[in-house]
């Protein structure tokens, strides 16, 4: 076995129920400074991951995004010309990104669909390995869902030098896998993007993978969905809705976060500053229902707040610091769009299609792990084939990288057609 030493700067999130609450409370997320040794085999297309450990964390220039211009290749007419789901409108290989140079990354615009069923445009990224030959089947295909960046065009992570996680994505490429990772719709594309709505961002996860394959042709079959942050909640949501769907090639769910509802993510940021997280939650609902009145549940000094979501992204400084009473009107949690858009964004609801591995850290408040353990309780008595692994006193943005172990394993296992583990009750 030949070990192989990576040295890179990646911008990681907390787990995502801490992630939200980051996030929407006006933050930025540190940036982590990760030393990763891996010790790698390849056997017949097999990659085993023997140890790997990550060290040295440092924090970046609050505000720094290193965004890319927002360019014609994201335009579409209006109205968008009819297409089905996962069906590419074009693509383009991009060498801006701030990547290792045994990557290649090439953009993609495709069809997607709306909480309504309405036909809108996603936009995403797909990195392969650079001028090598693909195994026998193509590269096999994790589908990356990442978390809260806003909910302007602007804030879409291909727009972004990094990718938002470009590093550890550009990892996994290396190991010998294509990563699929979609921006969601309104994120890049001239859409209306549906904040923290599980159902909505699987939709533009499982149709970014046939929008992939058709860019390129190189690309395999079967694949496997990662996310980070609310990126998790969404590996969940894929899950459940290919229950429905029942494609075969579709092998499992990472989720490296916390679990809790939309609901739960709410009533915990109250503890803090809740002016972009009420004011992004009310867009989510506009947008997965749009007869939603928003003046029904923001206020005046609220409303003026959420006209201007769509000029900021989640490293926005300027937010003023409302409490809720200053935000929300009385009762507005009674409203029917607020309890229908809570009741679709509760994991655990609906019994998932294939397996699903969870990662988490302990250093959390008691409170938000009791959240993700009634979840996993839920999703096991549902009959849900679950792995959870919890890490015990790890730093919420730290998880991703101690736990890449682990991740490997896991998708090794899954291509390779061995039963996954579970430690349900």
């Amino acid at each position: 076995m030949r070990p192989l030493t990576l040295c890179f700067t990646a911008s990681h999130r907390e787990s995502s129920f801490a992630a939200a609450l980051s996030l929407l409370g006006g933050g930025i997320f540190p940036a982590t400074t990760l030393r990763v040794t891996l010790f790698v085999g390849v056997a017949a297309a097999t990659l085993v991951a023997a140890g790997m450990a990550f060290a040295q964390v440092q924090t970046a220039a609050p505000g720094k995004r290193r965004a890319l211009p927002l360019t014609k290749f994201y335009d579409t007419p209006h109205p968008l010309p009819a297409g089905k789901p996962g069906e590419l409108i074009r693509s383009e290989p991009f060498e801006e990104y701030e990547i290792p140079l045994s990557v290649s990354a090439v953009r993609i615009l495709y069809h997607s669909r709306s909480a309504a069923g309405d036909d809108v445009a996603a936009s995403g990224v797909v990195l392969i390995p650079y001028e090598k030959k693909p195994p026998a089947g193509g590269w096999p295909i994790l589908a990356w869902a990442h978390g809260a960046t806003g909910v302007a065009r602007s804030c879409a992570p291909s727009l972004m030098r990094n990718i938002g996680h470009g590093p550890f994505l550009s990892m996994y490429v290396n190991l010998g896998y294509a990563v699929v990772a979609t921006d969601y719709a309104g994120l890049g594309t001239s859409f209306r993007n549906a904040f923290l709505d599980g159902p909505s961002s699987a939709t533009d996860v499982i149709n970014s993978v046939p929008a992939a394959r058709t860019a390129l042709p190189q690309l395999g079959a079967r694949w496997i969905v990662m996310g980070e942050a609310d990126g998790g909640l969404t590996a969940v949501a894929v899950g459940e809705k290919e229950n429905e769907i029942r494609d075969p090639n579709y092998l499992g769910s990472i989720a490296i976060s916390d679990l809790a509802s939309a609901k739960e993510i709410y009533e915990h940021s109250t503890s803090g500053s809740s002016s972009l997280m009420l004011t992004s939650l009310a867009y989510g609902i506009k947008t997965v229902y749009p007869q939603f009145q928003v003046t029904d549940m923001l206020t005046e000094k609220a409303l003026a707040l959420y006209h201007g979501l769509e000029q900021m992204c989640s490293q926005a400084t300027t937010i003023p610091d409302l409490s809720p009473i200053e935000m929300v009107k009385p009762s507005w949690e009674s409203n029917t769009f607020v309890r229908q858009y809570f009741d679709r964004n509760n994991p655990g609801r609906t019994r998932a299609y294939g397996p699903i591995l969870v990662i988490s850290g302990d250093a959390h408040p008691e409170n938000v792990a009791t959240m993700t353990a009634q979840a996993i309780t839920r999703m096991c008595k549902q009959g849900d084939r679950v792995q959870w692994e919890r890490y015990p006193d790890l730093a919420p943005g730290s998880v991703i990288g101690d736990s890449v172990r682990d991740q490997i394993g896991w998708n090794e296992g899954r291509f390779a057609g061995r039963p996954a583990p579970t430690n349900c009750p």
